[in-house]
């Protein structure tokens, strides 16, 4: 399979993009044109990708790119599994989405909106594909300082505010995770993640207590940039802060920081004797279901729907991070699938949210913040009285039509609603349903005391999040009957109706999905392929005499 020089280019890609629009100065529909050309072509790149590792008859597909083109574990390694492919499909349809949805008006707040989006990208690919520690370390900063930029983009007290406070905690997980590489290499003498893992075995015993505390270390940045509890409270703030579409693609932020979790962790895991599987286990499983405990109380607490949408993801990252942590890989491919769905269903409700609350502010035109000539045309621009009797025999004796924005806004934020509460019959509840079917068929391989606790939560914060979404659809789309409908832009609609038909596309296709994630997980928790692909790898023979088949010298 010759598909190794593609799995650079979600990186390439994305960097160039930010680089040309640097030069192109300051008009922003010449830049807006260029950077969704890019994530549409990076979608299909992640596409691409995916569909190689499909064509593989193992379900442990991989590739491997050496970009220095140096011998393993000495450069800089790239690789593309299940499991890295499905979250550059993810970053791809959610950056696609984002950007469409800022060119009605988001990014002209600023002139580097668009580059700023592009870098995050390839910092959020970066991540996915690298297979080095260092490189992992390297690719989560150029995402987090591209972030740092995004949320304060608009200005404004509350971002601010929540800006520096997100900053200074992010600031801080980035220097643990720093220190936590620093300690595996002294540990190990190694960067490259599977030549460690084949090396942990071989630390002496005397050892492995500095080694446990490294990958403690470690894994508590990654924790805190997943959003696990106590580490959380830097999110909601930040997220419902931001601008809409900015605070979408932060989705993807915190499910960097599990991905890279995942990655690390069933690594050291195998690794016996060195790292047995205890290590770390019910760190995850009881800190994820107490995040989820909390998130879902925290929805019970809040009014405004972006903050809302804020304990969603907070859910849904304990939600993940319980289920990872039962080291079971079936009940992991079914979190994978929620991890899909629980991605889509929070960008769309972030997005919509702002088109939503519009009407409660009293904006029944389009916000004129950042509008100039070049704004696309309204979706509906609704009159107050378009409705209304003209005269006594027009009277409408029931009721009155319902204008179109707000049946297109409703809709969507029913579909938003089951999704994220996990309610048929939409995919947000046949992902619920296969990661409780996983678990009751675990029996004792994962923890029992956990595993009833996770049962109940999953259905209990399933409950709560009805009620919640309830009474705000109740607030935004029932009580106010004399409130004008806001204007809404296609360019604004048509992303959010995008993120839920794929979403709802993942029900019709749950079949095939659900293998797809499981076949991920079991590549990850069984890492044996994944580490051999890597250590075998081999650089490109460089150019020599004629009939010389040897390796030109490197530096």
């Amino acid at each position: 399979m010759n598909w190794a020089h593609l799995i650079v280019v979600p990186v390439i890609l994305p960097l160039t993009a930010a680089a040309a629009m640097l030069l192109m100065g300051g008009g922003q529909r010449g830049k807006a044109v260029v950077s969704v050309l890019a994530a549409a072509a990076g979608l299909a790149v992640a596409l691409a990708l995916m569909a190689c590792t499909l064509r593989s008859p193992s379900p442990g597909a991989i590739g491997v790119y050496l970009p220095s083109n140096w011998e393993v574990p000495f450069g800089i390694v790239l690789a593309v599994d299940r499991l890295s492919a499905l979250m550059l499909v993810l970053t791809g349809i959610v950056g696609l989405a984002t950007l469409v949805y800022s060119t009605a008006r988001w990014d002209k707040g600023g002139v580097h909106f668009h580059s700023l989006v592009q870098l995050q990208l390839m910092g959020l690919n970066g991540a996915f594909l690298t297979a080095d520690i260092f490189n992992l370390f390297v690719f989560f900063e150029i995402a987090l300082a591209a972030s740092y930029a995004l949320l304060l983009h608009g200005s404004g007290r509350a971002r601010v505010g929540a800006g520096l406070h997100y900053i200074a905690i992010n600031l801080l997980a980035s220097s643990l995770f720093l220190i936590g590489v620093a300690v595996l290499y002294g540990i190990t003498g190694t960067l490259n993640m599977a030549d460690m893992a084949m090396k942990l075995p071989q630390v002496p015993a005397e050892d492995r207590g500095l080694l446990h505390a490294g990958a403690a270390i470690l894994g508590i940045a990654f924790l805190a940039k997943a959003a696990m509890w106590p580490l959380n409270s830097w999110l909601t703030p930040a997220y419902a802060a931001a601008s809409a579409p900015v605070a979408a693609l932060f989705v993807l932020l915190t499910k960097l920081g599990i991905y890279a979790a995942l990655r690390t962790w069933s690594l050291l895991l195998s690794a016996e004797p060195a790292m047995p599987e205890v290590f770390g286990r019910e760190a995850l499983v009881y800190g994820g279901l107490a995040t989820l405990a909390l998130g879902s109380l925290g929805m019970l607490g809040v009014q405004q729907l972006r903050r809302l949408a804020g304990y969603a993801v907070i859910v849904s990252s304990g939600t993940l991070l319980a289920a990872i942590g039962f080291a079971y890989a079936p009940l992991a491919g079914a979190a994978l699938f929620y991890l899909a769905v629980s991605t889509l269903g929070t960008a769309a409700l972030f997005l919509l949210s702002e088109l939503v609350e519009r009407s409660r502010e009293g904006v029944v035109t389009a916000p004129a913040d950042f509008d100039d000539e070049d704004d696309a045309q309204p979706l509906y621009v609704d009159d107050p009285d378009r409705h209304a009797p003209r005269s006594p025999d027009d009277e409408v004796p029931v009721g009155r039509a319902i204008p179109g924005t707000m049946a297109y806004l409703g809709l969507s934020f029913v579909v938003c609603g089951l999704l994220i509460a996990g309610l048929p019959p939409f995919s947000g509840f046949l992902a619920k349903f296969a990661m409780i079917a996983a678990l009751l068929d675990a029996g004792e391989a994962v923890l029992a005391s956990a595993s009833w606790a996770f049962f109940g939560l999953t259905i209990g914060s399933g409950f709560l999040a009805t009620i919640v979404l309830s009474r705000a659809g109740m607030r935004y789309f029932w009580a106010p009957q004399d409130r004008a409908a806001p204007a809404v832009r296609w360019i604004e609609g048509a992303p959010v109706g995008g993120l839920l038909l794929v979403a709802a596309a993942m029900a019709v296709f749950a079949q095939p999905v659900l293998a797809y994630t499981r076949a991920a997980a079991s590549g990850v928790f069984e890492s044996t392929p994944y580490v051999e692909a890597i250590l075998s790898a081999k650089p490109v023979p460089g150019p020599g005499r004629p009939g010389d088949s040897r390796e030109a010298p490197r530096r």
